[in-house]
């Protein structure tokens, strides 16, 4: 980098885009326009090199480096610099990489926890299931309803990641300043779920509808529309309490784990993508393992299986379990029709499919938040 190009840079501080709003979008839009090319390119030399310091220039020999006694910058707190645009642009994209590369695996999942499954959709294991799906409908037919998971996860973990950075460092604080709190790491997740569940909801009803066997739907949007005009506005909310149930204690038990995984492996917070990757699978596999019951309960909430429906209106008549409405009620049917081993449907499809999810999640936002020091 030239001089010139580096005096510029440097006078263009938090200060100036403040006071100036045309300097603040053309700084946010050249943060986004770096990222891209920082994303493609910046891979190799990432993984071999620690965090530098930012704003170092080359010295003639002799010289002194005035910022040769400062620390350098946690990668961990994004610069001061970067927008908060740029910052739910990084929870954005690995959101979207987290439930699209392994979404075959969801789709297993979904299968799995059905209560009362058709005999053609019974499977042995996940490999099994994964092999049968594909042989007897299909090649593209696990990935059916991945259009609606990408269109709400992007939104979604934006705002999940954005508000778990800003509540963490705000609560460690207030409640260990200086150093790492598992307590506000745990406040902080809680609280980014209500925010992400609340877009998430709508789209994890579409979604596992389509991925039940026989789905009579023919795209995501056919599934609204037909939702929408049967059951109402309220279908696809009547999972949101269960899931925030559920996703509540998997979060805290999730970024919990994370940080102390992070703080083993990773004490210095220093950009090592292989901590990334092993905290952030084991995080999400913990979760998953702890939070399966109230996962096959909004399994049941979002698909309303025919066929549990079924067994529980026989000899009732039809219309007293037309829906499946509440988590109270979701449990008593998952015990009536499966017993305590109903809960733990699907239990290895779920920490398979959450283990690499999280490590995937985990890298790709670290990965930008590492680009973005740098930047």
């Amino acid at each position: 980098m030239d001089a010139d190009g580096l005096m510029r840079r440097r006078q263009t501080t938090p200060e100036t885009t403040a006071s100036d709003p045309g300097v603040a979008g053309a700084s946010a839009g050249a943060e986004v326009r770096w990222l891209g090319g920082r994303f493609w390119g910046v891979s190799e030399s990432i993984v071999r090199s620690p965090t530098p310091r930012i704003g170092a220039v080359d010295l003639p020999p002799g010289a002194e480096d005035p910022q040769a006694d400062d620390p350098e910058p946690d990668y961990e707190s994004l610069p001061r610099g970067a927008s908060t645009g740029t910052h739910m642009l990084a929870g954005a994209v690995a959101g979207i990489m987290e439930h699209c590369l392994v979404f075959p695996l969801d789709c297993v999942k979904t299968r799995m926890q059905s209560l009362q499954p058709d005999p053609a959709a019974r499977y042995r294991n996940v490999t099994d299931a994964l092999f049968r799906i594909i042989a007897t409908e299909g090649f593209w037919r696990p990935m059916r309803g991945l259009n609606a998971t990408a269109l709400g996860a992007g939104p979604a973990h934006a705002l999940y990641f954005a508000s778990y950075e800003k509540l963490k460092k705000t609560l460690s604080d207030v409640i260990h300043p200086g150093a790492n709190s598992h307590l506000a790491n745990g406040i902080a997740g809680c609280a980014a779920t209500l925010l992400h569940d609340a877009i998430m909801c709508p789209t994890e009803v579409v979604k596992q509808r389509m991925q039940m066997y026989n789905s009579p739907y023919s795209g995501a949007m056919d599934c609204v529309r037909v939702v929408w005009h049967k059951e109402g506005l309220a279908a696809f909310y009547r999972s949101y309490t269960t899931q925030l149930t559920m996703n509540v204690p998997f979060h805290a038990i999730h970024f919990m784990t994370y940080e102390y995984f992070q703080e083993l492996m990773n004490p210095n917070r220093q950009y090592i993508p292989i901590t990334h990757v092993i905290s952030g699978g084991l995080a999400g596999a913990v979760a998953a393992v702890i939070t399966t019951p109230l996962d096959v309960c909004k399994t049941l909430l979002n698909t309303q299986e025919s066929l549990a429906l079924s067994s529980l209106s026989s000899g009732k008549g039809q219309e007293s379990h037309r829906h499946i409405a509440g988590l109270a009620h979701a449990f008593r049917t998952v015990y009536r029709l499966g017993g305590l081993k109903g809960f733990f449907k699907g239990l290895y499809a779920r920490a398979i499919y959450q283990s690499p999810s999280t490590a995937i999640s985990w890298s790709v936002y670290e990965f930008f938040k590492y680009g973005l020091s740098k930047h």
